[in-house]
């Protein structure tokens, strides 16, 4: 293993920001954390790299265990915070090479890296520009750069993608498809369910401290009663026919907006056809109708009562 969290603990007087939060990362993974704001996500994170003490638990990373003071184990690990964390006052070629220079002493290799980094993220037309000419985009890929750029082992991403364009959010998704190609161990954090979809070989999702379930995105799936769900949008329908919808077999749930209804059972089988039967005996009709699987914001839903995106 990578990275062992064993029962951590992190307490703010009465807040318990963490409650014996556990996790394992295996090398070679692109492992998504996810919970809504406030779970303790980016906690975690400082807790495992020692930038937080914590009040109980055990970490060790690459076999060893993590301390302030185990530079030999930092110099295998790349941040890339949520906030963009570079110098307004240095171009985005000298905040790379100053964040290169903190693991790595050999000028002639640390040039090698600084030029590899700035084309890795696509920045070699902005080398010398100050980060406050750059768009939010160009930013959030100088702010990789730096977290890169000394080709660690294990990189944690901590919502990378937020507030970028869709050109940009899509060059950084390849290019930490790239980073895990080329070896590198991944932990990602984001709110974004697709890029979890796309990235992820296992997810973990957090709430209220804890780490609730982790298992590969079907797992997940497999876990919750909700197996199917079909969006039907009526012409019309009165209050005491849609209430009659609840007993169509397998019906566990109904949102309804206006004439447009999500129905969910906790079966698979024959619910479209359940569901035609229904509208053929009240003589209704409809616009649309079509079936959903569950998505991973469905698996959320269940198992936290809350929506990702809080």
């Amino acid at each position: 293993m990578i990275v062992e969290v064993n029962n951590l603990v992190k307490r703010y007087k009465e807040l318990i920001a963490l409650d014996h939060f556990n996790m394992e990362v295996e090398e070679g993974e692109i492992i998504g954390l996810l919970g809504p704001n406030g779970c303790g996500k980016t906690t975690a994170i400082n807790c495992i790299l020692s930038l937080l003490s914590y009040d109980k638990g055990e970490i060790q990373l690459f076999g060893k265990k993590m301390t302030p003071n185990s530079y030999d184990i930092k110099r295998e690990i790349g941040l890339v915070p949520q906030e963009v964390s570079v110098f307004e006052n240095l171009t985005v070629k000298e905040n790379i090479d100053y964040f290169c220079g903190l693991y790595i002493d050999d000028s002639k290799l640390r040039k090698k890296y600084v030029e590899e980094a700035i084309e890795f993220v696509g920045l070699k037309d902005y080398e010398k520009f100050y980060p406050k000419k750059l768009s939010g985009g160009l930013k959030r890929r100088l702010n990789i750069a730096c977290g890169i750029a000394h080709k660690p082992k294990l990189i944690f991403l901590d919502e990378p993608t937020v507030a970028v364009d869709a050109q940009s959010r899509n060059f950084i998704l390849n290019g930490i498809k790239e980073l895990n190609k080329n070896g590198s161990t991944i932990i990602y954090t984001t709110h974004y369910l697709e890029e979890v979809e796309m990235l992820c070989k296992r997810i973990i999702i957090m709430d209220n401290g804890k780490n609730i379930v982790s298992g590969t995105k079907e797992e997940l799936k497999d876990m919750i009663t909700t197996t199917e769900k079909i969006v039907v949008g009526f012409v019309s329908i009165d209050e005491e026919t849609a209430g009659r919808m609840k007993n169509i077999p397998h019906v566990i749930d109904i949102d309804r907006d206006g004439e447009d209804f999500v129905i969910k059972f906790e079966n698979g089988f024959n619910n479209i056809a359940n569901l035609l039967e229904f509208i053929k005996n009240n003589k209704l009709s409809y616009v649309k109708l079509y079936s959903q699987l569950p998505t991973l914001n469905d698996v959320f839903l269940e198992l936290t009562g809350k929506e990702l995106r809080d």
